[in-house]
């Protein structure tokens, strides 16, 4: 049978201890007394001895003073357990530098700033230098933000990083992306961003017209292929409709017609403007999609007029007709309202400000290395004396 181990409180062990060094009682006497071990004993006076001289013991401390230090040094240990998770935690959270300042400042109100500056690992004279950086003004960045402002408003709220450094670039304003992209952040400008289009494929063809373009979009001067299509815009009461005729050398629009039905004439009337405006070129190829207005008598005579060699996307392919989708899809949602327009005629003026203004004149383009359309035309006749 195992023997059972006593315990003993630490009163009782403190009382035990104050009989020897207090009451004169030798350690054979009270451990007799009481009926514990010497050695124990031995311990106890031992330890009490020191917590009266000020050490305090690994164990549980007797003195009330001790025990108070104890309760005290859990409390501190505890406490920067629970720093070290929560700089753990707020460090996981790839904070920016500016953001800890920003929160430094919030809480610099309900503690002493080194106290907040240690708990976020920051320097104290590093925050200072933020503090006085922010109260200077920086004239050229002040001058440099309303820049940005003007080219963001320009766009209508559209352009973001990418399309404000070209924009910033015909202002004589050469700047990095990622600055302007700090810029953005600072100014709060934040892009519209375009939907998802959601597609349905068909099967059925039209074996009389093929797509002789075949996506070969890539082309090596204007007038050799224009693309065309029709979308609708929300006009006050109804929707009227919008076709585009669009140079794919360097995405330039070069014809355009709105009409409240879309039917052969719209596409007509889009097609006689673009031929007029590019000087009445031959053997230009039109590509479109399979519409009943492309296919229609009235526009495949036109077409044969003017000496246009026709090709039609696959049925329900939009990507045959990429470029002109993607032209549709930054008028809608760069430049419209979003609830359309009050009119047709307020549309008009609106679309023909985009098409043939912001969009051709001003709008840096990926496809043509960051410059406008009408730039990349121009810069081609200097280069070749293509007129």
């Amino acid at each position: 049978m195992t023997r059972k181990r006593r315990t003993f409180s630490s009163e009782f062990k403190k009382e035990a201890a104050c009989l020897v060094l207090d009451q004169g009682y030798s350690i054979a006497q009270a451990s007799t007394s009481l009926g514990v071990g010497e050695s124990a004993l031995r311990r106890w006076v031992k330890q009490l001895d020191q917590e009266r001289q000020g050490i305090t013991p690994k164990g549980k401390a007797m003195t009330p003073e001790q025990q108070r230090i104890q309760e005290l040094e859990e409390r501190c240990r505890r406490l920067e357990m629970e720093k070290s998770i929560f700089k753990k935690g707020y460090s996981s959270l790839d904070v920016g530098r500016l953001e800890t300042y920003t929160l430094i400042d919030q809480l610099r109100e309900q503690a002493p700033v080194d106290l907040v500056c240690a708990a976020f690992d920051i320097n104290r004279s590093c925050y200072y230098e933020h503090v006085q950086r922010k109260q200077r003004v920086d004239v050229e960045r002040v001058q440099l933000k309303a820049r940005v402002h003007e080219a963001f408003n320009k766009s209508r709220g559209s352009a973001g990083s990418r399309t404000l450094k070209g924009l910033l670039a015909k202002m004589d304003i050469h700047i990095g992306r990622f600055k302007v992209r700090r810029l953005m952040s600072e100014l709060n400008l934040i892009c519209k961003q375009p939907g998802p289009h959601a597609y349905k494929n068909a099967v059925a063809e039209r074996p009389d017209i093929p797509n002789r373009l075949d996506r070969n979009f890539d082309v090596k001067q204007p007038n050799e292929v224009w693309c065309g299509d029709i979308t609708y815009i929300w006009t006050g009461k109804r929707w009227s409709y919008l076709a585009v005729v669009l140079d794919l050398y360097a995405r330039r629009v070069v014809g355009w017609a709105m009409s409240d039905k879309a039917d052969a004439s719209l596409a007509t009337k889009a097609l006689d403007h673009a031929w007029e405006q590019r000087g009445r070129p031959k053997k230009v190829m039109f590509h479109s999609d399979q519409g009943s207005q492309y296919a229609s008598k009235k526009f495949r005579q036109r077409l044969w007029r003017y000496r246009m060699v026709q090709s039609m996307s696959r049925r329900g392919n939009c990507w045959d007709n990429a470029p002109m989708e993607r032209v549709f899809r930054s008028l809608k949602t760069e430049w419209m309202p979003a609830f359309g327009y009050h009119s047709l005629p307020a549309a008009r003026k609106d679309i023909s400000s985009y098409l043939m203004g912001y969009y051709n004149q001003d709008r840096p383009h990926t496809f043509n290395g960051g410059l406008p359309p009408t730039e990349l035309e121009e810069k081609l006749k200097n280069v070749s004396g293509i007129s």
